[in-house]
């Protein structure tokens, strides 16, 4: 999707703006082809298809820094457009840590394939894409009576950069991705429905799951039927590979750069410190191939490698850019992770399943927050109640509450059953001793 055209023309913008007062520069040209189709019912409720092209310019001016975008990413008109965004950043306030980085820490093999891409992505027709949303429907919209709603939908994209700067770095990625989603609504003897939802992801069109995702939606929505608080207290908490990283994303975050920066992270001077169970090893493997996330360098053009983010309950690293590692005089690491995954357990979630006597299973969470600064956190769930190791009652309006770091000390068990369709391979993970408040 990237031509020797656009390269031309990135080469171009940054020669440009080296030659008007530019110290350095960083050009980048986005193009994207995406589709989305929604049944509802039985009826095509929406259908989109776009395309996009975007060049992404960032000027460093006598110690200043300003970036800028446009969606015209032919020569002409870009002229103007780039030295007017000169003359805009010389009125800035001069910031001495934006720069680029070392060009050592820049990625240099160009011969590597991820296998990111889907050669047959343009070839697969609208009829194929329309068909799997429509049976998608089809396949349980007339099975029960308490069927209210179904709606299907169906998306894809294939997405190229190319990236350029002037201390050296040169890149490009192209990646595809195929999802399928259901979600259905059920009638139920109370005034509240039960409802749910199941989907698939690919980067290979062939690896996407065509069928069963609407029964596997249905199935869950029945189960929810009869939904009720318990008595508050303290339970043994199991969640299932898809719940898992929603715990995991406040720990991860407090890993930023930019949080540490601003004093707003929970982790700040805690690399080499026991911050989770000792049954917790995390790493970052961006060299996956086929895999969602995976990548040879990050937004900046470093190169990515396989990196420890907690080995034990250890924290072994944070996640600080160019920028943020000048201002907190470190040394830099990469921006963000990419393919994230945990080192796995014995037991799938049936087994994990299995050694509750007293629990509860979160099969979703509905709303809440966590403070960045202290990890205290307040979260509402659903799923159900467990004893003697089977699921019993559903549950509703009920919250977890707690510290996350005090949370995941609790970790007792970790699965070996992670989804491969997104960034983060997160499996079942069993917790104890967490506060639920219900009734």
């Amino acid at each position: 999707m990237i031509n020797k055209q656009h390269k031309d023309t990135a080469q171009w913008a940054m020669d440009l703006a080296l030659r008007n007062g530019c110290q350095a520069s960083r050009v980048s040209i986005i193009t994207a082809n995406n589709n989305s189709f929604e049944y509802r019912n039985t009826q095509l409720d929406k259908l989109h298809q776009s395309s996009e092209n975007k060049l992404y310019i960032e000027l460093f001016v006598e110690g200043k820094y300003a970036s800028f975008s446009t969606n015209r990413i032919e020569k002409e008109g870009l002229e103007s457009f780039i030295k007017e965004g000169i003359s805009s950043t010389k009125y800035l306030t001069e910031d001495p840590f934006r720069q680029l980085p070392r060009p050592d820490r820049y990625y240099r093999d160009k011969d590597k394939d991820l296998d990111l891409y889907d050669a047959s992505f343009d070839n697969i027709s609208t009829d194929s894409k329309l068909e799997i949303a429509k049976q998608a429907v089809e396949e349980i919209y007339y099975s029960d009576e308490r069927v209210i709603s179904v709606s299907s939908s169906y998306d894809d994209g294939v997405g190229a950069e190319y990236m350029i700067a002037s201390n050296g770095f040169e890149g490009e990625s192209i990646d595809s991705a195929f999802n399928l989603t259901v979600e259905v609504s059920l009638k139920t003897n109370s005034d509240a429905r039960a409802e749910s939802f199941w989907y698939d992801s690919s980067i290979y069109w062939d690896d996407l799951t065509k069928t069963g995702i609407g029964k596997k939606a249905l199935e869950r929505a029945f189960r929810k039927i009869g939904q009720q608080k318990i008595k508050s207290g303290r339970y043994d908490m199991l969640l299932d590979n898809t719940t898992s990283s929603r715990l995991l994303s406040p720990l991860m975050s407090a890993m930023f750069g930019t949080a540490l920066q601003q004093k707003n992270s929970f982790l700040i001077d805690k690399l080499g410190e026991q911050i989770a169970s000792d049954k917790l090893s995390l790493r970052d493997a961006p060299h996956l191939s086929r895999s969602f996330g995976a990548r040879w360098f990050d937004g900046e053009g470093v190169a990515t490698r396989d990196l420890p983010i907690i080995d034990k309950g250890v924290l072994q690293t944070y996640f600080i850019d160019t920028y943020n590692s000048l201002k907190m005089e470190v040394s830099p690491t990469i921006a963000s992770p990419s393919v994230v995954y945990t080192l796995p357990g014995q037991n799938d979630f049936d087994g994990m399943l299995k050694s509750v006597q007293k629990g509860i299973w979160i099969t979703g969470f509905n709303g809440g927050n966590s403070n960045p600064t202290t990890g205290d956190f307040s979260f509402g769930v659903e799923g159900f109640l467990i004893q003697n190791g089977a699921p019993t009652i559903p549950l509703s309006e009920m919250n977890i509450t707690g510290n996350i770091l005090s949370l995941w000390k609790n970790l007792v068990e970790v699965g070996n059953d992670p989804r491969a369709n997104s960034p983060w391979r997160i499996p079942s993970l069993l917790f104890s001793d967490v506060n639920f408040s219900g009734l």
